[in-house]
């Protein structure tokens, strides 16, 4: 099983009495996570356990998880959120790469503030500054 979460909830759920079904509700997630991420989390768990009980050629896999994060920005980091929080390693490490692709594809701290919507906080003043006390990083070898 790829998310040591579930398995665990599962394992300390209280065997039902001999004729009982089980009535304990299993937590799933935090209020992060809606039904819509929670699909999208089950379609990846049950596409790689199908990859693991098949001979699938590995560029098919990574195809399929390449189509799999073109998602919205709001739906890949609530991606983020439901992988680390069921523990799905693999999931975590897709979704992650996903986004620091997206940040290496940006040239300056604008480009990523744009591309991820992010309000620029710093005063022109303050701007300055930080580039004073970074100039080393730009500066060519």
């Amino acid at each position: 099983m790829r998310s040591t979460v579930i398995k665990q909830m599962l394992e300390d759920l209280p065997e039902p009495s001999e004729g009982e079904e089980q009535q304990d509700p299993v937590p799933l997630m935090d209020r992060s996570c809606n039904s819509k991420i929670l699909e999208k989390v089950i379609e990846y768990l049950t596409k790689h356990q199908e990859f693991d009980t098949s001979s699938t050629p590995q560029e098919d896999k990574d195809a399929w998880d390449k189509k799999y994060v073109e998602v919205e920005d709001e739906d890949l980091f609530n991606l983020i959120l439901a992988a680390n929080f069921l523990d799905v390693k693999d999931l975590l490490d897709l979704t992650c790469k996903t986004v620091a692709e997206y940040i290496k594809q940006c040239k300056t701290p604008e480009e990523i503030r744009q591309r991820f919507n992010i309000p620029n906080d710093f005063t022109p003043e303050e701007e300055e500054e930080v580039r004073k006390e970074n100039a080393w990083c730009e500066e060519a070898p």
